[in-house]
């Protein structure tokens, strides 16, 4: 591992330990309170070496970034202290695993899309659909998808630079604030899918690009960056203000495609006989049939 990325995964690790201890208190760790003057706003270093069942020149060293050699144990100890939910478990075995010489392999995510992919899409005529990469690029989609997300398709962002990216959208293009009803949790959420990916492939040269552009051009991007909040993006309720058919609170799964690294096909199913299901009709109505493929690059 080279100097740099060393010390890039040494500050991540650092940071993500000190951001969960910080936000659990004693009280929420069944922990006794002696006197009123603590220094800190959550947990002690020691009383995370205390709850972990470690020494505290262990855990310092932990905090440190120095996860190279931690074993499972130490890892799942570490995990029931900071009480780390699924997500957060998950990013501390991917960064424990990048700080391992067998864990430091480039990890490649895709931006090409199957045909047999493609012609899934073009069977969904009902349903919005599109197909994304671990960086928000959207490389494929359906009619109905393209006519549902056409605030970002058609955003100047991309007019001359390629490949459409939800992420460069939200935080870049003002027409996002219109287009996501609670823009602070899609906002939120993205990052946070961000900071996921950064664990799970950290030499994703693209994707690092991508974060400096965000943190540079974007203070509502980096300030939520700084928290090292990270999230798994599998299903929810998407709520959106599309331009043409209205206000729209869209059921929505997003699923992985083991054969193809890192991208993942997302779609929305509204409820039969609703307000959404008929907005989407509508919409429906408007569009072409075909697949639309964004140019795009790994």
């Amino acid at each position: 591992m080279a100097g740099t990325e060393k010390k890039n995964l040494a500050a991540e690790v650092r940071e993500f330990l000190s951001t969960r201890r910080a936000r659990i208190t004693p009280e929420q760790a069944g922990l006794p309170v002696y006197g009123g003057n603590r220094r800190v706003a959550g947990l002690r270093r020691e009383e995370v070496a205390l709850l972990a069942g470690m020494s505290v020149d262990y855990y310092v060293r932990l905090e440190r970034g120095n996860l190279s050699g931690a074993s499972d144990s130490v890892l799942e100890a570490l995990a029931h202290a900071l009480q780390l939910n699924e997500a957060e478990r998950t990013h501390l075995y991917d960064l424990a695993r990048a700080s391992t010489p067998a864990g430091r392999r480039p990890t490649a995510t895709s931006s090409r899309v199957r045909p047999t992919i493609l012609r899934l899409l073009d069977s969904m005529t009902g349903v919005p659909a599109f197909v994304r990469n671990a960086r928000f690029d959207v490389v494929a989609a359906n009619a109905l998808g393209r006519a549902l997300y056409a605030p970002l398709f058609d955003s100047p962002l991309f007019a001359q630079r390629g490949p459409v990216n939800s992420a460069r959208f939200l935080f870049l293009d003002p027409a996002a604030q219109d287009f996501w009803v609670d823009w602070d949790k899609g906002a939120d959420d993205a990052v946070a899918f961000l900071r996921t990916e950064t664990g799970r492939a950290p030499h994703d040269r693209a994707l690092t690009d991508l974060i400096g552009e965000l943190t540079t051009r974007s203070d509502a991007f980096a300030h939520r960056w700084a928290r090292h909040d990270v999230k798994f993006h599998r299903s929810g309720v998407k709520n959106l203000r599309h331009p043409l058919v209205g206000d729209l609170a869209l059921p929505y799964e997003a699923l992985e495609l083991p054969s193809d690294p890192g991208l993942r096909i997302n779609f929305y199913t509204p409820e039969p006989d609703s307000p959404e299901r008929q907005a989407l009709d509508l919409l429906a109505s408007w569009t072409t049939t075909g697949t639309v493929v964004p140019a795009a690059k790994d």
